[in-house]
């Protein structure tokens, strides 16, 4: 660890809280199994890193809205037009996807200020630590997702 440490603009929070806090972490950290779990220095991380996340799903919804408005002309061949139309219409398909995204970061949030993320929903257990880096809005261990998914694939398959 260098042991420099950074001033982070943190604001965005959870349902659009107008809050700011400075946060100090060194650039260098990642949550560390050694340490206890969920304290203030993993809360931090996690918090920071869940509002980069959903601030750069922002700026693309914005540079989308304004690519459509800007793309609003008479497209006089027909092919042409309806592969406009198509790539249109998959544009807003993901932009829903990361609207979504964006509430499940919020919901996130809404636990780190609560004192429950990081835990399982199902069993209360710890979620790892490697599984919340790659997933910060996980919900369930490793294991409890795992059953879930098995439980929603019988139900489908009936």
């Amino acid at each position: 660890m260098s042991g420099e440490t950074h001033a982070i603009d943190v604001s965005g929070r959870a349902e659009g809280a107008k809050m700011k806090q400075e946060t100090f972490l060194p650039d260098d950290y990642r949550p560390a199994e050694d340490e206890p779990f969920m304290n203030d220095r993993q809360l931090e991380y996690f918090r920071i890193k869940l509002i980069n996340w959903k601030n750069e799903l922002l700026a693309g919804s914005r540079d989308t809205i304004e690519g459509l408005q800007d793309n609003t002309r008479n497209i006089p061949d027909v092919a042409d037009r309806a592969s406009e139309e198509t790539d249109r219409a998959l544009e807003l398909r993901t932009r829903d996807r990361q609207r979504k995204l964006v509430a499940k970061i919020d919901a996130a949030l809404r636990r780190i200020d609560e004192g429950e993320y990081g835990y399982c929903e199902v069993t209360g257990d710890p979620i790892s630590l490697k599984r919340l880096d790659a997933r910060p809005i996980a919900t369930m261990t490793l294991e409890a997702q795992e059953r879930h998914e098995r439980r929603e694939k019988v139900h489908r398959d009936d």
